[in-house]
């Protein structure tokens, strides 16, 4: 059994608020940790994705979440009604802890859903397992990032190479798959995609065309990593602007893609900018595009192409998974000038401190690799904690003033200690 850091948060959420939704994507191991939640509080599972269980509570929602809870419901959004059912005993008991729910779709998905518990629910998102989860490691590189990142400098890589981040990239850190190899990793993830489209999607919006999704999330999965082009992607697959826009916030709600909204100080930046698609898991991205760790530590251009905009997001996906467990994170985006000048990943403090991250496909490091975080870091001055340029090689060390250049396994490994004063 894998232990998952979101449950910590979970638990400390459900002692503050009177109802705590887990969301994230579907076999990403919600279940998992409702079960090792509900065993701690001696609480009652009501198991939507039970078909029995379902009927029943379909037909009499307020039985089954009434009296003192805890009450931990999974897969909510099989039967929406019962949030109005929670809201109904809410009104009676508006204690913390009252309810844990979980659901593979976006809270706001749902129009019920948008008109209940407002002012009543917390929302944490479960991704995929972390480097760091699946090997037992505590990470706290993101913390130590934005708090002291020059101790990030101490030490060396593991020294994976190009073929041990194809091979990490390739896996991903879906529960199911991770345990698989060969044909039987990839018939899940094709199972996995075809499930998702159309079952969850089916159930989620009335869509007229879904047999274009699965060419549309392919699409998008060759956009990852880059600035969301939603005209082309529609396009490809017959559909126009305005309904591909629709079934991407689909693909968004069933937690199969993430848009990385633009970063900036004010409203007009954030709005003038344009996201960037991440897949929400490297390895189902590898599959859509039908690459392997094989193909992609060719050095051929595509694969050199291809390998440098997976192993970004496969780094970002790492990055947001310690985000989601992080205390003092209020914000994040990446980061585009006009000019040219771009930071893959900007992480905000909650005391409005910022630190960016730069992924290379590369062992070496040239000054034109920083340039976007020393731009950066002299549009916001004291505000700036570091640039982290993130790289396949093994070694760390300061590049510039408050820019550091990092391996990439640095994020699932212990960190040095802090570094004693001197006296």
């Amino acid at each position: 059994m894998i232990d998952r850091r979101i449950a910590s948060v979970v638990q400390a959420r459900m002692a503050e608020v009177p109802v705590v939704a887990l969301q994230g994507p579907r076999a990403v191991g919600k279940s998992t940790v409702l079960r090792q939640l509900a065993s701690r509080y001696d609480a009652l599972i009501v198991d939507l994705d039970n078909v029995g269980v379902r009927a029943a509570v379909a037909d009499e929602p307020g039985e089954f979440v009434a009296g003192p809870g805890p009450v931990f419901v999974d897969e909510y959004q099989r039967v929406p009604d019962v949030l109005d059912a929670i809201k109904s005993e809410l009104n009676r008991d508006f204690r913390p802890g009252r309810f844990l729910i979980t659901g593979s779709t976006r809270f706001d998905a749902l129009p019920q859903a948008a008109q209940s518990l407002t002012g009543r629910i917390h929302f944490e998102t479960i991704l995929p397992f972390s480097q760091g989860e699946m090997s037992g490691v505590n990470e706290d590189f993101l913390e130590v990032a934005l708090t002291d990142p020059g101790r990030l400098t101490t030490g060396l890589g593991s020294g994976l190479g190009r073929a041990g981040y194809a091979e990490r990239v390739c896996n991903g850190g879906m529960p199911v798959a991770i345990r698989l190899s060969g044909m039987a990793r990839t018939r899940w993830f094709d199972d996995y995609t075809n499930a998702s489209l159309r079952r969850d999607a089916t159930g989620v919006s009335r869509i007229q065309r879904d047999a274009q999704l699965p060419g549309l999330l392919a699409r998008l999965a060759g956009q990852t990593a880059q600035v969301l082009n939603i005209t082309a992607a529609g396009a490809s697959v017959g559909l126009d602007r305005t309904t591909a826009n629709s079934y991407v916030t689909l693909l968004e709600d069933l937690f199969l893609i993430h848009r990385l909204p633009a970063w900036g100080r004010t409203l007009r930046a954030r709005s003038t900018a344009l996201p960037k698609v991440h897949l929400v898991d490297s390895g189902l991205a590898a599959r859509l595009l039908r690459l392997s760790p094989a193909k992609l530590a060719q050095l051929d251009p595509a694969s050199l192409t291809e390998f440098g905009h997976l192993l970004e997001t496969f780094a970002i996906g790492e990055l947001l998974k310690q985000a989601s467990w992080s205390e003092h994170v209020s914000g994040l985006g990446h980061w585009r000038t006009h000019d040219g000048h771009e930071v893959d990943l900007v992480i905000e403090r909650d005391d409005g401190r910022v630190v960016g991250f730069e992924i290379k496909a590369s062992g070496q490091v040239h000054s034109r690799d920083a340039k976007g975080l020393v731009a950066l870091s002299e549009v916001l001055g004291s505000q700036f904690v570091a640039g982290l340029v993130l790289t396949t090689g093994n070694l760390a060390y300061r590049h510039d003033d408050r820019i550091y250049v990092v391996p990439i396994d640095r994020m699932w490994e212990p960190s040095p200690p802090p570094r004693k004063k001197r006296r």
